[in-house]
């Protein structure tokens, strides 16, 4: 039980560091590409410095994830030797696609930093949306495979024994597509408002630097688009899981007894022994309404299932109320956003405004994280929903806790070199002045 225990927080551990990195490398690209679109649209060098920013950011955030991700890679194979034995075959072609797509993300990567001299502009801003598109479908693989892991399709059952496989059908499981649309908006959100923040932070400090209004135009312009939209991937998921994983949305919402009409829980600590959901605020009705699109659908109970399937309860219903309130914030800003745009026609800059955004820019990273544990945490007791348990895809190997402690450290030293270079390039852009005069506060940010 104690290898078991070690295996799977070593993989979390990784898991949850590698996210962020994979985070940034999907939506950091996107930016870098919008502000070289408005220099090469404007001839403003202000985009072009915030471009070339930006570029070197995602090279150290690329960098960074390369290793974390070659390790998770190890990891799948040392520590679950017998969920790669049993899924290979059928998850192979996924994993493989992302390895294609994260080579040509290095190629262009490396044309785009060190081609500003060498490429004509045309051909450099197609080399930044070739990063910037292998960088989400490096991510659209992994989370097919992980979709594939939550609703397993593509193969016949023959003895316990997958037969007859079909990877692309496998590919597009059921879970495919919620899962895909909702973690690439989840990215761009989560990483648009980090960056606003930032941005909006040195802003409250210099009000007409240029290089970080314009850029904060840019990041709120993106992560507060995402946000709103981000509700619509949401109830894609909860249909899915509603369909797919029915123990799965038991526990989400603290729900132990089958029911037509089943309330949606706002907070909420669920006792598993008692099987009630104490200190929460019920909707009437709404669970079903969100899950089936019929306030009178039935949602199946914990109790309709064996207690040995039921997955941690608890921490997954906590982990979703922290994802579900840290999205609708974002969504609360994103629209206050919008509405002050649409009303001046001008980039939201009050100094309430700015500390706003300051105040929220983890919650995307926090939101990223907490839905994660809700997806992993959600399918246990099985690595493999309904076929394979993860107590029985283990390594035999024992004495994980010296490479789980050794991995730790390498992590957060890592970690601390990220964030000493990230703070020393926007250190370095803080008193920054760039492009033409300084305009009137609130009118420099037009094009974003």
């Amino acid at each position: 039980m104690s290898d078991l225990i070690f295996a799977r927080a070593q993989m979390g551990f990784s898991l949850a560091f590698h996210i962020i990195f994979a985070v940034a490398g999907i939506a950091l690209p996107v930016m870098m590409v919008i502000a070289e679109s408005l220099w090469l649209k404007t001839g403003d060098e202000t985009y072009k410095t915030i471009t070339k920013r930006w570029a070197r950011g995602t090279a150290v955030l690329f960098a960074v994830g390369a290793v974390s991700g070659t390790v998770l890679s190890f990891e799948l194979g040392l520590l679950w030797p017998e969920f790669m034995k049993w899924s290979g075959s059928i998850i192979g072609l996924p994993f493989a696609l992302e390895g294609y797509a994260f080579f040509t993300e290095a190629i262009f990567l490396g044309i785009y930093l060190y081609g500003w001299d060498k490429v004509n502009k045309s051909m450099h801003l197609i080399s930044g949306w070739i990063v910037a598109i292998s960088g989400a479908l490096s991510a659209v693989f992994v989370v097919t495979a992980n979709a594939w892991m939550n609703s397993p399709t593509g193969f016949k059952l023959v003895g316990n024994l997958p037969t007859e496989i079909d990877p692309i059908k496998a590919m597009s499981s059921p879970a495919a597509l919620p899962q895909v649309l909702h973690m690439l908006i989840a990215a761009y959100a989560a990483i648009g408002l980090l960056a606003a923040g930032v941005h909006a932070f040195m802003l409250l400090r210099d009000r007409q630097n240029e290089f970080h209004r314009r850029a904060f135009g840019i990041c709120l312009a993106l992560g507060c688009t995402m946000a709103v939209l981000e509700p619509i991937s949401g109830d894609l998921i909860a249909q899915m899981v509603a369909n797919t994983q029915p123990v799965k949305l038991a526990a989400l919402e603290g729900q132990f007894d089958t029911m037509r009409g089943a309330p949606l829980r706002i907070g909420g600590l669920p006792d598993v022994e008692k099987a009630e959901t104490p200190f929460s605020i019920e909707i009437p009705k709404l669970l079903s309404f969100l899950a089936h699109h019929d306030f009178n659908a039935e949602i199946k109970g914990l109790k309709e299932f064996p207690r040995e399937d039921w997955p941690p309860v608890l921490w997954v219903h906590l982990n979703f109320q922290i994802m579900v309130f840290c999205g609708i914030i974002m969504g609360l800003v994103s629209m206050c956003a919008g509405a002050i745009y649409l009303k001046t026609r001008k980039l939201p800059d009050h100094p309430l405004f700015l500390k706003a955004v300051v105040a929220i820019s983890p919650l995307g990273l926090l939101a990223i994280e907490s839905g994660w544990m809700v997806t992993e945490l959600g399918r246990q007791p099985w690595v493999i929903t309904g076929i394979l348990r993860t107590s029985h895809a283990v390594t035999p190997m024992p004495g994980l806790a010296l490479p789980f402690a050794m991995f730790f450290l390498v992590y957060i030293i890592l970690a601390v070199v990220v964030v000493v270079l990230l703070i020393r390039e926007f250190s370095r852009s803080a008193d920054l002045q760039v492009g033409t005069a300084a305009a009137p506060a609130g009118e420099v940010s037009d094009h974003a």
